[in-house]
């Protein structure tokens, strides 16, 4: 059983038990988070999709911490205009720990 979540403008397969990483949510690490922007679940009754979310569909996690990705190294360059300019990016995220599908 999977279902397709919409968070943070972005959609995310999920299963249970599976982690996964997403935008930063306001939440603290430890607590349960509900998703109700449901797009899609799989089940052993078959595919149900939503138009656009499932009516009572949701999806449950707990929050297992607050991080940031590995830096991004961003270069702009212009060939014989003597210019160069360097820049790294993190970005933060949320991982989660999916619990439960219902819908």
């Amino acid at each position: 059983m999977y279902a397709v979540i919409l968070t943070g403008g972005k959609q995310y397969r999920v299963k249970e038990g599976e982690y996964l990483k997403v935008e930063t949510l306001p939440v603290e690490a430890g607590e349960q988070i509900e998703f109700d922007k449901v797009l899609l679940i799989n089940s052993d009754a078959g595919i149900t999709v939503g138009k656009p979310y499932i009516e009572g569909g949701k999806v449950t996690a707990t929050v297992r911490e607050h991080g940031r990705h590995k830096k991004v190294h961003i270069i702009k360059f212009r060939r014989r205009k003597h210019y160069m300019k360097r820049q790294g990016h993190r970005q933060n995220y949320t991982e989660i720990v999916i619990t439960g599908i219902s819908g």
